[in-house]
């Protein structure tokens, strides 16, 4: 298509699924005219023959559900179709050079890097004390996760005869074995996990199962049915609650058939140390939640016997400007030359704003596609003319605005939940229990790449927008997921040859996923507290180490250490009396403020008294405009939530400042 032949190509590094592993989904459907053009510039796949089948799978399988599944699975199936006829006539102009599948060694190799754990094997490695401050914050399956990388890698590097050093795996480990046996990060017993975890358990929330082709699956839940709700237990391990799961069913084995599983949903819990939120920490602590969450969510699979494996490289031609077919790196890059900040691409927030200025009471919004050829012809006009701000949006009509913002997400060269852990995402539908799934997207979310999880923050809080209208558009939480999942899940499976009968669990299982995306984003971006404590536990350790380094060379260039120790001590208590805390606010009038701390302070109650004392300008700052920040001690830097107990957290982390300011854009 000539409207992109002339657009600059850039070569960048991804990952692909090894062929046996692809999940495989649908493409067959009724009906339908797709709302997007018939191009698929930035596409990466193995070639596969399409097979043909006019006819979408039979629901196989009997009982009272059917009907209203076989209606909820309707939509689904449809834009299955609409996808696959905007893809028949496509051209494929794009080489995809696949790279050598990596051994199994090399796979684990990458892993124990995302995980920060690349010096402790490979020409770079050295002395592995530099990880047990790391590996010393680790939970029992955590460190057996770590350990069977480890000792894959090592065993790969020493068929390869590799000249540099292998670490024995048992020398690594040697020193965590005692304290893990007796302690958790987080200081817990660790025996006691099973203890802790009933009090947030409630009723069974083993889910409901539907069996399709000798598979279980897990449907979605009609929404209008009456829920109750229990808090999901953030403080343990998931994967360590899923030991003690496993263990406790042993002695009883139940699992609940009727609907009890399905009415009970998870809230975030009360934390009087306060709530942390992607967002919430400072980089270089956020870097170390990245590292943690992906030897948790390994953990967990591991326990509950789901394999969860890099993906194989591939290199994909991508283009370095326009709007479709855009890596989001690059689109965030000219984005912020016009809109310095932007953390979301503005064809994608123009897009659903334009939605919105329809009216989200639109029936069967998102479902309803536009006319395929004016799509086609807004794609190249919007190509043309979007950054030189002479698009006519009042001539887009709403449905196709809404095929459009489908078609950006499907044409992102890379899937927008990401190359490396897509097929991870897939997954989560075989985990046994929905609160499992909960806590395994939860990590993945936390993994995501920051343009992937913004924008897809950006689409799910305008999904859910969607839903809170649905008495009049008719999209329901389960009639937006079914929509919207092929469009973010079926990355790679358009092509692929597949059962009616796996068609069939797929579908169900990637729908299940979205509703689950679109229900519980503020449990979804939550970071959980083992998590953040485990982080102090590492910050604390190497906070203990660089003081004694410093300790030593203070005394090597003979400086009276003793002088030293004395300011080092009252930097954060000079002046500040017993109970009280000293609170900055460096940019309002008010710029310290001593703070008696009682049971009942909130942070919230802190802004309030700092806010109360502003006038002019400064007087329409509000709540949501400054923050809190606990700086130093055992965090780097955390923005506190309103009901942030002060007291408590002061005791958690006494070293700490208090710091009111805005939060960065």
């Amino acid at each position: 298509m000539s409207w992109l032949s002339n657009s600059q190509a850039v070569v960048l590094t991804a990952y692909h699924p090894s062929g046996n592993d692809q999940a495989l989904g649908g493409s067959h459907g009724k009906g339908g005219e797709e709302a997007a053009s018939s191009r698929r510039y930035g596409q990466y796949t193995m070639n596969q023959e399409v097979t043909k089948v006019t006819e979408r799978p039979p629901f196989d399988r009997s009982g009272s559900q059917d009907s209203l599944d076989e209606l909820c699975m309707e939509a689904y199936w449809t834009e299955i179709e609409n996808i696959k006829k905007s893809h028949e006539n496509r051209q494929d102009d794009q080489e995809v050079v696949v790279v050598k599948e990596p051994d199994e060694g090399e796979l684990e190799e990458e892993w124990l890097k995302e995980a920060g754990l690349s010096n402790l094997f490979g020409e770079a490695a050295g002395d592995p004390q530099e990880s047990m401050v790391f590996l010393s914050t680790l939970t029992r399956t955590q460190a057996a996760a770590v350990q069977k990388r480890v000792e894959t890698v090592s065993q790969t590097l020493r068929k390869k005869n590799k000249q540099y050093q292998v670490p024995d795996v048992r020398d690594i480990f040697a020193q965590q074995t005692g304290s893990k046996e007796k302690e958790a990060p987080d200081g817990t017993e660790s025996q006691s996990v099973g203890t802790d975890e009933n009090k947030y358990r409630g009723k069974d929330d083993q889910a409901s199962h539907l069996g399709v082709g000798g598979k279980d699956l897990t449907p979605l839940v009609p929404e209008e049915a009456p829920a109750s709700e229990t808090d999901i237990n953030l403080e343990v391990s998931f994967a360590e609650q899923a030991v003690s799961q496993k263990e406790s069913s042993r002695e009883k084995i139940q699992r609940t058939k009727g609907d009890d599983a399905m009415l009970l949903t998870y809230r975030v819990p009360k934390d009087k140390t306060g709530t942390t939120r992607i967002g919430d920490l400072a980089p270089q602590d956020m870097k170390k939640v990245c590292h943690l969450a992906l030897i948790e969510l390994t953990a967990l699979y591991d326990v509950l016997g789901i394999e969860l494996k890099q993906q194989k490289a591939v290199k994909i031609k991508t283009k370095d400007s326009g709007l479709f077919c855009v890596p989001l790196t690059v689109l965030l890059e000219q984005d912020q030359k016009k809109v310095p900040g932007t953390r979301i691409p503005l064809i994608f927030q123009k897009l659903i704003s334009r939605i919105e200025e329809g009216g989200l009471e639109t029936e069967g919004l998102l479902r309803i596609p536009g006319a395929a050829v004016r799509i086609k012809n807004l794609c190249q006009e919007l190509e043309a003319k979007f950054y030189e701000g002479t698009f006519n949006w009042e001539s887009v009509k709403q449905h196709d605005a809404a095929s459009l913002l489908k078609l950006f997400i499907r044409e992102l060269p890379q899937p927008l939940l990401s190359v490396e852990y897509l097929k991870a995402f897939q997954a989560v539908q075989n985990l046994p229990t929905r609160k499992q799934q909960l806590q395994a997207l939860n990590l993945l979310v936390i993994l995501l790449p920051d343009a992937n999880r913004d924008t897809l923050k950006a689409l799910l809080e305008f999904l859910q927008r969607v839903v809170d209208n649905k008495e009049k558009n008719k999209m329901t939480v389960m009639n937006v997921a079914m929509v919207m999942a092929p469009n973010l899940f079926m990355y790679h499976t358009l092509g692929l040859k597949s059962g009616e009968q796996r068609e069939f669990v797929m579908a169900a299982g990637i729908a299940n996923i979205m509703h689950l995306l679109i229900k519980y984003q503020k449990l979804l971006w939550t970071i959980p507290k083992f998590i953040v404590n485990q982080v102090r536990k590492q910050n604390t350790e190497n906070h203990r180490k660089d003081k004694k380094a410093m300790k030593k060379l203070l005394k090597k260039m003979a400086y009276d250490r003793e002088k030293y120790e004395k300011q080092d001590k009252s930097a954060n208590d000079a002046d500040v009396p017993q109970g009280v805390i000293r609170v900055q606010a460096p940019h309002l009038s008010k710029v310290s403020m001593a703070i008696q701390l009682t049971e009942e302070l909130k942070a919230s109650d802190v802004l309030a008294r700092f806010l109360s004392q502003e006038s002019g300008v400064a007087q329409t700052l509000k709540n949501g405009e400054v923050f809190l920040y606990e700086i130093g001690g055992n965090i780097g830097e955390r923005c506190l939530d309103d009901d942030t107990y002060m007291k408590d957290l002061y005791q958690l982390n006494p070293s700490a400042e208090w710091v009111i300011k805005s939060k960065p854009s």
